[in-house]
Formats: structure tokens, C-alpha cells, sequence
């Protein structure tokens, strides 16, 4: 659907409270085919979410192994192995979630439209509690669903968010699926850069655990500061944070790491 708003321009309009910016974002020609999930965007959650999830489990291993004083062959191994395991779960998991939440999807989306081909009726009164239920009064609430009546798939459309509150999710499970893996291991494998080209070359005087703390921190912050994409928050806060809480799961893996070294 082509629409008057240029919703980029809205949003940063909004964003510094910029009325006539706001203004001119609505009135102005239509800037093509609008969409809140539209093109490579819609997949932005499944790289910054893997990405994190990926940087953090693999650093804290790092940090683990690091603590425990062990070989960095051992960081190696058992940071590769959590890439492969790990991303591979986090992939089936997002597949899988977002593969059911359309089956869902459809099933009551189905049911709905069977309702209001057969008892159109008990759909309109749902309706009309549902406005009633919001402030509007009755009068004016009826006259809004015997218009919706009139049009089968808004009124469909309207009931899944009104009354089920289900918005409609057009995502490929599959690709959500290898975004969220191939996310997950470029950036787990920031961690082990350093180990691996002490690996390569053993002479390099690399003080590896450093080296691997600070391209993690620094990829951290990125990361957070990405996610803005998503939250609509500061940038600089949201990459304060995520490094922050990066931070403490490093910490707390070195510290078991530090605990338990004995055992190994």
C-alpha cells in the first residue's frame, strides 16, 4: 500500500520532537511501498540477537578456560565447539519458533474467518464489547463494526489484533534460521581471533586473553549500539549496556574459571 507518510522521515522526526518535520513527513508525495518489516530490515532481530548471544557464550568460554589457566589449544576447541553447537540450537530454535507462531497464525485466522462466514452476528457483539470496553461508547461503537462488517477481510484483520491481539508475521522461518546462525558465528568468532593466530604463529607475542577482552568489549558495544535498530533507544546507552552485561558474564565465567582451575 502506497502511503502519503515517508516513515523514515517520521521517525526521525519523532525522534527530535520535530513537529513541522513530522508534518512534512505526512503530507508530502508517497515514498512507495510501506512497510515496518520491509526488505533485509525484517531480519535485523535474528543478526543482533544471534550476534550477541554468540559474542557473550563464546567470550564467557574464553573466559572460563582463561581463568582456569588451560592451553589455548583448549580455548580453540571448546570455543569452536560452542560456534558450531550453540548457533546451530539458537538456528532451529528461531526456525522453529517463528514456523509455529504462523501455523498459529493461520489456524486462528481460519477459525475466524469460519466465524464470521457463519455467526456474523456473535462477531459484531464481540466487537462492540471489545470498543466498549476501550472508552467508546456504544452507539459510536456499533456504527464502527456494521462498517467493518461490510469489508470480510478488515473485519478479519481487525478481530486477529482486537480480539487476539496477533499481528500478522510474514518472516521465512528459514532464513530467519541461517541469519541467526551465520550471525551468531562471525561474531562468537571475534573471541578466538587472537587465539587462533597465536595458533598460526607461534612466535606473535600476543597477549591473547587481553587481546580477545578488548575486540570483544569493542564488538559489544557495537552490537548494542545496533540494536537501536530495533529499540529506538540512545545509541551510546544501549552500548553501555550491552557491554556492561557482556562484562558480567565474562566476569562471572573467569571467576568459576579462577574457582574450579585445580580440577583440570
Amino acid at each position: 500500500m502506497r502511503l502519503s507518510r515517508d516513515l523514515a522521515k517520521a521517525r526521525e522526526a519523532f525522534r527530535r520532537a520535530d513537529r513541522e518535520a513530522s508534518a512534512a513527513a505526512h503530507d508530502g508525495p508517497p515514498s512507495g511501498e510501506e512497510s515496518h518489516q520491509d526488505g533485509a530490515g525484517q531480519y535485523i532481530k535474528s543478526a543482533v540477537y544471534g550476534g550477541l548471544d554468540g559474542i557473550v557464550t563464546t567470550f564467557a568460554v574464553v573466559a572460563g578456560v582463561a581463568g582456569a589457566q588451560l592451553r589455548p589449544g583448549i580455548v580453540l576447541i571448546l570455543g569452536l565447539a560452542n560456534v558450531v553447537a550453540d548457533g546451530l540450537s539458537m538456528a532451529v530454535g528461531d526456525y522453529l519458533s517463528t514456523k509455529s507462531e504462523q501455523e498459529y497464525h493461520r489456524a486462528e485466522r481460519r477459525r475466524e474467518e469460519w466465524e464470521v462466514e457463519h455467526y456474523p452476528e456473535g462477531e459484531q457483539r464481540e466487537m462492540i464489547e471489545l470498543y466498549v470496553a476501550k472508552g467508546i461508547s456504544e452507539e459510536d461503537a456499533r456504527t464502527v463494526v456494521d462498517i467493518f462488517a461490510r469489508h470480510k477481510k478488515a473485519w478479519v484483520d481487525i478481530m486477529m489484533v482486537e480480539e487476539l491481539g496477533i499481528l500478522g508475521n510474514d518472516e521465512s522461518p528459514l532464513a530467519n534460521a541461517v541469519v541467526t546462525f551465520l550471525s551468531f558465528a562471525v561474531f562468537g568468532l571475534v573471541p578466538l581471533l587472537a587465539y587462533v593466530l597465536v595458533q598460526l604463529m607461534p612466535a606473535l607475542p600476543i597477549p591473547t586473553f587481553a587481546t580477545a577482552s578488548v575486540a570483544t568489549g569493542v564488538t559489544l558495544f557495537a552490537l548494542g549500539a545496533a540494536k537501536v535498530r530495533i529499540t529506538g533507544r540512545h545509541w551510546l546507552v544501549s552500548g553501555l549496556e550491552m557491554l556492561l552485561v557482556g562484562g558480567l558474564a565474562a566476569t562471572a565465567a573467569y571467576g568459576i574459571g579462577v574457582l574450579l582451575g585445580g580440577l583440570a
